[in-house]
């Protein structure tokens, strides 16, 4: 059986998808349908055949686009089986029309009437769990912490770029402190990363992970850190910031891409959430995790991905949580992980 995985949604999602995706390729050979800024977490991925890139808002919209992404995720048999993993329904009209027989998704989704196989959407699960399911395991399955680990492979030449950034940056040997202050959601960015990073230069060097959007937040932390902390936002590719992620003591981030590549390379993570919550399904996967968020606030969540504006203005989700209480997930993060 051919499988096909079609997950155009966004980084995490990708990632969260790899379990499914090495279920599947203990089958036979998986190809991925994903978005150009998704498809490079896919890129050396022992599970993963093709990747083909669906610009959905480029250069495949419109009925030519749609036609092009058909012709190259073309079904090559009669038991060749898309497993619908972004539950639109342009993914499953796809599936449709690349000639997909057997098609799979969650029952919640809004393409599902496009579905021959419809599998429970079980919102108090991970969403890795819930993703992995589509592999059909029955109702009662659960998996392990080993099987919801998320895989992600930088190549030699991500490691290459993590390594030259840091022997221009940092001391050989010097414990590596990363944080990720960005989000596209301007509501899930905690204000004062800045801070931290002062508090966190005791322990090692602080690296500043995310795109170029974020450069502004990595020069507010530089500054605070008298220029100590390296910025590395937006010079290396996501596979190279997963693998300065592998290379952390520990990640401190908002509810965000970075938080999976983490949980991916197993590196001691504190996730700060706010106007989202982890049993939406998307909290750390990392052995060595910590959550930080204000608790009892009858506002939270206020939004399944967090809202531009905090609705009630306060924006107390995140302006409570304090540098003090950050610290300490940190230092249980760190004294976990060497445990």
């Amino acid at each position: 059986m051919r499988a096909l995985v079609i997950q155009t949604s966004f980084l995490g999602d990708m990632v969260l998808t790899t379990p499914l995706i090495r279920e599947l390729a203990a089958r036979g050979p998986v190809d991925v349908v994903a978005t150009p800024a998704n498809a490079g977490l896919l890129a050396h991925h022992p599970h993963v055949r093709h990747v083909y890139r669906y610009d959905k808002r480029g250069a495949h919209a419109g009925a030519r686009g749609f036609r092009d992404i058909v012709r190259l995720a073309k079904a090559e048999g009669a038991s060749d089986t898309a497993f619908l993993a972004q539950g639109s329904v342009r993914s499953a009209a796809l599936a449709v029309a690349a000639g997909y027989t057997d098609r799979i998704g969650f029952e919640t989704s809004t393409g599902r009437w496009l579905y021959t196989r419809r599998y429970p959407y079980h919102g108090d699960r991970h969403h890795a769990e819930r993703l992995w399911s589509l592999a059909g395991h029955g109702d009662g399955a659960r998996a392990d912490a080993a099987t919801l680990r998320p895989t992600l492979f930088p190549g030699a030449d991500d490691e290459e770029a993590v390594q030259r950034l840091l022997d221009a940056n940092a001391h050989a040997g010097e414990p590596l402190l990363a944080m990720a202050p960005g989000s596209a959601w301007a509501t899930k960015r905690w204000p004062y990363y800045a801070a931290l990073a002062r508090r966190l230069t005791l322990l090692g060097r602080v690296v500043i992970l995310g795109s170029d959007g974020d450069s502004h937040l990595a020069q507010e932390i530089v500054a605070e850190t008298f220029g100590s902390a390296i910025d590395a936002t937006g010079k290396l590719s996501l596979l190279a910031s997963a693998a300065l992620i592998g290379r952390a003591h520990v990640l401190v981030t908002n509810d965000s891409a970075p938080l999976h590549l983490a949980s991916a390379m197993n590196t001691p993570t504190v996730a700060l959430f706010g106007p989202t919550v982890t049993s939406l399904g998307f909290g750390p996967l990392a052995d060595a995790r910590q959550v930080a968020e204000v608790p009892m606030l009858a506002c939270r969540p206020c939004d399944a991905h967090g809202p531009r504006a905090c609705p009630l203005t306060h924006w107390r989700c995140m302006r409570d949580l304090t540098v003090a209480e950050v610290l300490d997930a940190v230092d249980a993060v760190r004294r976990s992980g060497e445990g």
